[in-house]
C-alpha cells in the first residue's frame, strides 16, 4: 500500500466543520485524516492561531493534533517566507499565511490545504509560491482546499 500524502493544513481548515459553507468538505477531510487517508501535518504557527480561537475549533485541535505530525518554524522556513514576501506576493500583514506556506514547502509536503483563498488558495498567488520555491530549490507545492482533496465516495457528497 502507498504512504499516505503529507497534507499541511493551515488554521482555517480546522474552523472549516464550524462554517455551513465548509462543514461538509471539512467535516469528511477530517475523518480521512481520522481513517488515515492523509498524514497530516500542522505547526507550532497553527496552534498558535487556533489558542484564542471558539471552544469548538480548539477541541478539534486537540485531538487531531494526536494523528498530526507537528512541525516548528525554522530558519529556512522563515528566510523563504521572507522570499515571499519580498516577492511581493502577500503584503507584510499576511505574513503568516506565507509562513504557512512557507512551512509546508520546507518539510516537503505534497500539498497545503486551506480555506483561505485570499492570500492562499488563489490562482493567481499560487504559481508565484511556486516560482519563488523553484528558484530556492524545493519542489512544487500543490496548493487546494479540502473540497478538492477529499475523496468522494459516495454520490451524496
Amino acid at each position: 500500500m502507498n504512504e499516505p500524502l503529507r497534507i499541511y493544513a493551515d488554521t482555517s481548515v480546522f474552523g472549516g466543520p464550524f462554517d455551513p459553507e465548509f462543514a461538509q468538505a471539512s467535516s469528511v477531510f477530517f475523518d480521512q485524516v481520522r481513517l488515515g487517508r492523509f498524514k497530516l501535518v500542522i505547526s507550532a504557527i497553527v496552534q498558535a492561531e487556533v489558542e484564542p480561537g471558539p471552544l469548538e475549533v480548539r477541541r478539534l485541535f486537540e485531538e487531531i493534533a494526536g494523528l498530526a505530525e507537528i512541525i516548528e518554524p525554522t530558519p529556512e522556513a522563515l528566510d523563504l517566507r521572507d522570499a515571499y514576501l519580498q516577492a511581493g506576493i502577500l503584503g507584510r500583514r499576511s505574513a503568516d499565511d506565507a509562513f504557512h506556506v512557507a512551512l509546508a514547502t520546507v518539510s516537503r509536503c505534497a500539498m497545503i490545504v486551506s480555506w483561505n483563498f485570499q492570500h492562499i488558495v488563489h490562482f493567481r498567488k499560487i504559481p508565484l509560491y511556486n516560482a519563488v520555491n523553484a528558484l530556492r530549490g524545493f519542489s512544487t507545492l500543490a496548493i487546494y482546499s479540502p473540497r478538492e482533496v477529499i475523496e468522494y465516495e459516495e454520490k451524496g457528497l
